[in-house]
């Protein structure tokens, strides 16, 4: 197995009405063992209340960068269209040096109308948003390598979706890291497509990192066995309640110990 099997949480930032409730879950996940805690780059909540309490993405990212101490920390995903590419780039680099080199520039298409209309973007077509995503990545990729002082590390870069002739893709082209939303065979069948748009860009498929949402203890194993590797629960606000975290932190410490590191 290429990459070590890592747990993270997204902590949805919606519902909560003070900060203070989700730098709390925070410092529990990180508590609890988690190896990457996520946020999500959206404008308004996803569930619930349409209207209720919700966060910006990358504010909060600076200020989990200097809560945290051993963490990776990222959104799930960025929307490719919700900033200048060249400056998502600059804000990336520079969380990553508050970090000391802990961000994950996850990335993606971009799909919730609402955003996108009531912050007067322009949300276009699922081709015209791939299209976008695209030029972003390259224009990110050629920024990251202009910046003074340089970021800490190759930042790695997150892309979530499973389209198999565009989005995959770029992910050959582009990512260490794919999110994927399949189930188990599913899965199998668009690592096969990933695998040969890497041969077509000349890249070793097994350096991409397969990752998706936590599917449980039962079936975990059998995501392994089809080369997933990174696991992430979900988890809303007010409460931020971590049962499940803990549980997929449980099964990673007793079926991979060696996945387990720089913990106290």
């Amino acid at each position: 197995m290429t990459h070590q099997v890592r747990i993270g949480v997204q902590l949805q930032p919606q519902q909560a009405p003070q900060y203070q409730q989700i730098r709390d879950a925070v410092l529990r996940a990180e508590d609890a063992g988690v190896d990457v805690v996520f946020n999500w780059d959206h404008f308004y909540p996803l569930y619930g209340d349409p209207d209720g309490a919700h966060f910006e993405c990358w504010t909060m990212l600076g200020a989990f960068a200097e809560q945290t101490e051993r963490v990776e920390i990222g959104a799930l995903v960025t929307g490719g269209g919700y900033r200048n590419p060249d400056l998502l780039a600059d804000m990336a680099r520079t969380v990553d040096h508050i970090s000391g080199g802990r961000l994950i520039l996850g990335i993606g298409a971009g799909w919730f109308e609402k955003d996108y209309d009531q912050y007067g973007y322009d949300f276009g077509t699922a081709g015209s948003r791939l299209k976008l995503l695209s030029d972003s990545l390259a224009r990110i990729s050629n920024r990251l390598d202009k910046l003074n002082p340089a970021p800490t590390r190759q930042i790695p870069i997150l892309i979530g979706g499973g389209g198999e002739k565009k989005t995959l893709r770029m992910v050959a082209e582009y990512a260490q890291i794919w999110h994927s939303f399949a189930d188990l065979d599913a899965l199998k069948h668009k690592s096969r497509v990933l695998a040969d748009h890497c041969t077509a860009v000349g890249r070793n498929p097994s350096q991409i990192e397969r990752s998706l949402a936590w599917p449980g203890a039962e079936t975990a194993q059998a995501f392994v066995d089809a080369g997933a590797t990174f696991f992430t629960v979900g988890v809303g606000g007010p409460e931020y309640k971590l049962d499940k975290l803990i549980e997929a932190i449980r099964w990673r410490d007793e079926h991979y110990p060696e996945s387990v590191r720089g913990l106290a």
